[in-house]
């Protein structure tokens, strides 16, 4: 997969796209991340990219020309390009999934009070979002974008099982987790996930996350129930009803 990012401060992703995983993606050759300086394609003699708005209001809105110039630089033509943008659809597992499917995306990081609305408009670009806050620029929403996607793409995870057992992807938030020593500051491992009885570890796994996706997100256990709640077994069917049951859900 290749992701092309279009953006002012190039400099800020190269300690995220050359570290940990991401990092090796790209060094194995699996993932391959393009940054373009948008200032780069600017014909303006002083290299400005950005100028008042039309209409007055505070701030300066990125222009059309340099990132029209990037775009087609970079051609961009037909491939599917994102715009991070506090006013857009927070992204989702779904969204997730799908742009892990395509060959390239394109991202589009905004600055200032945004970019010339002929941008998004001619280019077609998705506005996206990572949450209802607002940030400096796109450039972080960016990085949690790639790595968000990055970890779907077959052989970038050292365990491909993890990339859906974790949180979200199994419809419930992760149940804790626990490593060595069993007992650490008068603090055990809870008994059963020493035992040995994989059944039973499932169970309290299961269970916990129930619970801690009742307690903090309620909603998220509801739709839980309504999606894959005709495929649980008895066991795991009694546990959700009864944790429904107890948060009055």
């Amino acid at each position: 997969m290749k992701i092309d990012v279009l953006t002012l401060f190039p400099e800020m992703f190269t300690p995220v796209t050359e570290a940990s995983m991401l990092g090796r993606a790209v060094r194995s050759g699996i993932l391959e991340i393009g940054l373009h300086n948008i200032r780069d394609y600017t014909q303006d003699k002083h290299n400005r990219t950005d100028d008042y708005p039309f209409g007055g209001g505070g701030g300066m809105v990125q222009m059309a020309d340099p990132i029209f110039r990037a775009l087609e630089g970079i051609g961009a033509e037909g491939k599917k390009i994102l715009y991070m943008s506090p006013r857009g659809r927070i992204i989702d597992q779904q969204m997730l999934e799908e742009f892990a499917d395509r060959e390239d995306l394109v991202i589009l990081c905004g600055h200032y009070e945004g970019v010339d609305q002929r941008v998004l408009d001619h280019w077609d670009a998705e506005e996206v979002s990572i949450g209802d806050y607002i940030l400096t620029g796109g450039e972080l929403p960016a990085m949690v974008l790639i790595d968000a996607v990055a970890r779907l793409i077959p052989g970038v995870l050292g365990n491909a099982a993890s990339a859906m057992d974790e949180s979200i992807y199994s419809g419930l938030l992760e149940h804790p987790q626990y490593t060595q020593p069993r007992m650490y500051r008068d603090m055990p491992v809870p008994e059963v996930l020493t035992s040995g009885d994989h059944r039973k570890i499932h169970l309290w796994k299961f269970r916990q996350s129930l619970e801690l996706t009742a307690q903090r997100r309620p909603q998220m256990l509801l739709e839980f129930a309504e999606k894959k709640g005709g495929e649980l077994d008895r066991e795991e069917k009694r546990l959700l009803d009864s944790t429904l049951q107890a948060y009055d859900l």
